[in-house]
């Protein structure tokens, strides 16, 4: 067998030396993107949202901002005169307690020593706020932030010296949330990684029934990473895009899935043309002009629909918009380069055991007669209309529950779907404290109009504790004319309930002014609800405009298009029926994050576009041979397999989201999950063939195929071509001699002869 040239093999080497560099300079940096990253909800927010606006105007009043923690302390049967001693010695020891790092102790970290504990009106229980300066909590400490640093500090030095008595303490408060969401994530940058490359592992050894290529694949997946990473980590340390750690995960999760999807495709068509060239680089030469246009169109539509993503009012969202493209393009440049080097390098024994020979079997020769895929095709070729209508009405009746998913959000504390100390702390707070303590109702207002918002605050429902000023007791601190009047909510600060008093009270402050503006956490909450319900609404269809016009672009059609848009967002409508079904019935989830129907939306619609790429650019390929009917099925046959691998293996890497207790990443689990194979099993192989098959030519309007009238069959060719195709493996088209390049349109009610005696029905 004839091997590539030495230059070709020298060329082939350097690339592979080129990208082990990038893995060593870029590996290094995966793991380190949640020293960059940051998940709190003001930084996210707009500087037009009106808790920013307080936010700032509050930073101006107070000479330091603070991050509070909230100890809280409590024994059932009511706190004992040693109890408060012990409580007492605890609080003085606080800004003594030792970090890892030895020249620094919490008191270095802290705006002021903490005040006596405050006691609860039951006598059951104290609240000791403890106040971090803000601007010292992403200070590193023996490789921990100071924010988790601290938390760790107090609950470490709770557990040891007032534990041990039978009292029970928790840290709660947004220092404490923070603290558990750092170490919730903390699995992002080895667990998640690994799960994700172990799934894909095993799943390309069942595909490829080889053990060296799918390491080769994987490391394609983790040098694309490493790319993406050595972009990434500079600009969100520079501030130029947001890095939570959502996205953070999202990230991984994301360049593993499209790396693998696009190598399963490169390494398909290459494996085909192994059969018909003796030459390994003439073979890799022919598959990648093939591949490229498809998987390049593909990654296009995703970097694309992710940039869209920009037009978020929300910084987490709009941050995954650059970070989620900058990955693809990560994933597709060593898809594209690395990949084919070792192939070309290693030569047809990357398949050892299964090696491919030069025996000229293709699988379309199998078309309505042997395998999974030709049996779907001959299916669609002789009944496509009972196909795809059958195909619909499913779909459509699980779309009919998207109405009953509850996405408007849920609390703080239902955040977490593993029982963590700062949810444990604010359900025994709401128990001997009035909810809210600790996260008080800031409302900017005209120092002339402060008595008149004292009024309403004291009058509305859900509030308690009224005062002008942020100390009790001390003046107010006026700056620019403007005063901040405080009140603690009744409830739980990160509740609902909460956000609809903030609500309420919004409208009820209208009547003051419109200058009086409302924030605070809850405030900070209910602004993000109400960007997320905004983006929704915007991003959506500039998702699908982008989508269309790449397809337009890529098919040289707008039927075309028009179809697989319209059965992609089907797709998604009918997965998130499902879903609604599931989180509220099945898994019994308390409801879910207002963005995450966009980011389901964005991951199914932009990946799951890309199968419906890969088929239709190969049908449109075997059309300009075949004819439009039998090309689809050639096209469906040959892609079936390597697409269906493909969604496998995106389904099970998004699944792999499900290993963090986060409720938002669950969730994203199991839509991108479910939603891919729903796509890749159902709309890819049944609804889009079938609809396409029926349509015939017409698919390709306005343009129709370049050259068909040099390949395509009078009237009623295709379909004599299919019937021959399905019966006898190849095709027999006569070629055509009309000089018209219009498409042709059957007359209604042809039938025409299938494998035994089945006709097409086109009613």
């Amino acid at each position: 067998m004839t091997k590539p040239s030495t230059r070709v093999r020298w060329i082939a080497a350097l690339a592979v030396l080129a990208w082990f560099a990038i893995g060593g300079i870029g590996g290094p940096l995966v793991g380190r993107l949640s020293e960059v990253a940051s998940n709190d909800n003001a930084n996210f927010l707009p500087p037009s949202a009106e808790s920013t606006t307080v936010s700032k105007a509050v930073e101006k009043m107070t000479d330091t901002q603070t991050l509070p923690y909230l100890v809280v302390v409590a024994r059932a049967s009511g706190l004992t005169p040693q109890d408060r001693t012990a409580i007492a010695s605890y609080v003085s020891g606080i800004p003594s307690l030792p970090l890892a790092d030895p020249t620094k102790t919490v008191g270095d970290l802290l705006q002021n020593d903490p005040e006596a504990a405050v006691p609860s009106a039951d006598g059951q229980a104290v609240l000791i706020p403890v106040a971090l300066v803000a601007d010292r909590a992403e200070d590193v400490i023996g490789g921990d932030t100071a924010l988790y640093a601290v938390a760790t500090a107090l609950r470490d030095s709770a557990a040891k010296s007032l534990a041990p008595s039978g009292l029970t303490v928790h840290v709660t408060g947004a220092g404490g949330f923070f603290a558990d969401f750092v170490t919730a994530f903390s699995g992002i940058d080895g667990i998640l990684l690994l799960v994700a490359l172990g799934v894909v592992f095993l799943i390309l050894l069942i595909v490829y029934r080889s053990p060296i290529l799918p390491l080769a694949v994987l490391v394609s997946a983790v040098f694309g990473l490493s790319l993406a990473a050595l972009v990434v980590f500079p600009l969100a340390q520079n501030g130029a895009i947001s890095l939570s750690g959502q996205s953070q995960g999202i990230l991984s999760i994301l360049v593993v899935g499209a790396a693998t999807d696009y190598a399963l495709l490169l390494v398909a068509r290459y494996k085909e043309e192994l059969h018909d060239h003796d030459s390994t680089w003439s073979a890799m030469k022919v598959a990648w002009r093939a591949a490229a246009p498809p998987i390049g169109a593909s990654a296009a539509t995703v970097v694309l629909g992710l940039l869209c993503l920009r037009l978020s009012e929300l910084g987490s969202t709009k941050g995954l918009g650059p970070v989620g493209a900058l990955g693809i393009i990560g994933a597709l440049v060593a898809a594209l380069t690395f990949l084919p080097a070792v192939l070309l390098l290693i030569g047809r024994r990357i398949f050892w055991p299964q090696i491919p020979r030069i025996d000229h079997v293709h699988r379309e020769d199998a078309i309505g007669r042997s395998g999974i895929w030709g049996r779907v095709a001959g299916l669609i070729g002789s009944h496509p209309r009972r196909t795809w209508v059958a195909t619909f009405v499913a779909l459509a009746a699980c779309a009919a529950f998207l109405p009953t998913l509850q996405a408007r959000g849920v609390g703080q504390s239902d955040l977490f779907l593993a029982k963590v100390d700062s949810v444990t702390g604010q359900e025994l707070l709401a128990k001997h404290f009035p909810a809210g303590s600790g996260a008080p109702v800031q409302v900017l207002a005209p120092q002339g109009k402060a008595d008149a918002v004292l009024d309403v605050l004291k009058r509305g429902g859900g509030l308690s504790e009224p005062q002008v000023g942020l100390t009790p007791g001390q003046p107010p601190k006026v700056v620019d004319g403007n005063v901040v009047v405080q009140a603690t909510l009744k409830a739980s600060a990160d509740s609902l309930e909460a956000e609809q008093t903030i609500s309420s009270l919004r409208t009820s402050l209208d009547a003051v002014g419109p200058e009086v503006l409302v924030g605070g956490s809850t405030a900070t909450n209910l602004d993000v609800r109400l960007a997320s319900e905004r983006d929704l609404k915007v991003i959506i269809p500039t998702i699908l405009a982008v989508i269309f016009v790449v397809l337009v672009l890529l098919l040289r059609s707008i039927v075309a298009p028009l179809l697989l848009v319209a059965a992609n967002v089907l797709s998604f409508a009918a997965t998130m029926g499902v879903a609604a079904i599931a989180f509220n019935h099945i898994f019994d989830f308390p409801g879910s994050d207002p963005s995450t129907p966009l980011y389901g939306f964005v991951f199914l619609v932009a990946l799951g576009i890309d199968y419906s790429i890969f088929l239709m650019t190969r049908v449109r390929e075997e059309s300009r041979v075949r004819g439009t009917r039998p090309g689809v099925l050639v096209g469906l046959a040959v892609t079936g397999g390597v697409i269906t691998s493909a969604g496998v293996v995106l389904a099970s890497t998004f699944s792999a989201l499900a290993v963090l207790p986060i409720l938002f990443l669950v969730q994203i689990a199991f839509i991108v999950a479910f939603g891919v194979l729903l796509d890749t099993l159902v709309v890819r192989s049944l609804l889009v063939p079938a609809v396409s098959y029926d349509l015939g030519d017409r698919i390709w309007w306005p343009l129709g195929l370049p050259y068909a009238a040099r390949h395509r069959a009078k009237q009623h060719g295709d379909d004599r071509a299919t019937a021959t195709l399905m019966s006898n493996g190849e095709p027999s088209v006569e070629p055509s001699v009309e000089p018209s390049v219009e498409p042709s349109v059957e007359p209604t009610g042809a039938t025409v002869a299938a494998p035994g005696g089945a006709t097409d029905e086109r009613r």
